[in-house]
């Protein structure tokens, strides 16, 4: 197992997309970094950022709400650059019901009761990686992302992306691209559940909490998932969708991002290394 995890205080789930076989190489180190939200970041985790990996561009994934209510600091040297993968008028619009609208607005529902509901009309769980993935906005922001990297000189720095937990939009660019980089399915879902090992003390919590109320295993796993674990049927699902709907992943690059063979040969050619 390749051991990317690195320590950032203050920020979850930070780690390097590195080491990887790929494309006939590997993933260069250094220079390809995921984490949680930064709003929390040490200043010696953003000097680090600054001084170690040399951040020329944070790809911020979250919704508008989150970034408001926890906004970024800076980092000297880089631009922050925000592309949504969803927003809270896209969940709204997958429920198309008014009263349920008003029951996600409400103040008064605890988080179990409000992660139930949220499975119960698929907004959280297995079918909740198809949204981010197959919607618009999605689709739009990862395109810009793959754009970033296509422009961005890597001898100039690191780029950096991030969500809330750095589990699920950031996890899908880092699947995303690992695929782009020619890496097998194994290393994809390796670096997908290694954010297992970066949150192993909050999702133990969550097990024995949830456990202790009897609540069934499939409900169970629904609320390790909320609380900051990643699940692997989740990601071998849209995975199956993207077969399904694509021919499989390079299908999705190509057709819904827009990736062709120069693409992704100049992606390699920055990304990976014969060492």
């Amino acid at each position: 197992m390749v051991k990317n995890l690195i320590e950032l205080p203050g920020i979850s789930n930070a780690r390097e997309i590195a080491a990887y076989p790929a494309g006939g190489g590997y993933v260069k180190k250094g220079i390809l970094l995921r984490t949680g939200a930064l709003n929390a970041a040490s200043p010696k985790a953003i000097e680090q950022l600054s001084e170690k990996y040399h951040v020329q561009k944070i790809i911020d994934f979250r919704m508008s709400n989150e970034r408001l209510k926890a906004p970024d600091p800076e980092i000297p040297g880089a631009e922050n650059i925000s592309l949504p993968v969803v927003e809270i008028d896209d969940y709204m619009a997958k429920l198309g019901d008014p009263e349920l609208v008003k029951q996600y607005l409400s103040q008064k529902m605890d988080r179990e009761t409000l992660v139930g509901l949220a499975y119960k009309n698929g907004l959280i769980g297995p079918e909740t990686y198809e949204l981010f993935l197959l919607g618009d906005r999605g689709q739009k922001a990862y395109k810009s992302f793959f754009q970033i990297l296509l422009e961005a000189e890597p001898q100039n720095g690191a780029i950096l992306w991030h969500c809330t937990d750095g589990k699920d939009r950031a996890g899908l660019a880092s699947a995303l691209l690992l695929a782009a980089l020619g890496a097998s399915r194994e290393s994809i879902f390796e670096d997908y559940l290694l954010t297992n090992e970066a949150n192993a003390s909050v999702i133990e919590k969550a097990r024995e909490k949830y456990a202790s109320k009897g609540v069934s295993p499939e409900m169970l796993e629904v609320m390790i998932f909320a609380a900051g674990g990643a699940v692997e049927k989740y990601l071998t699902r849209v995975f199956e969708v993207l077969e399904k709907q694509f021919g499989g992943v390079n299908g999705y690059l190509s057709e819904a991002l827009g990736l062709g063979r120069e693409e992704i040969s100049l992606l390699r050619e920055k990304y990976n290394s014969n060492r």
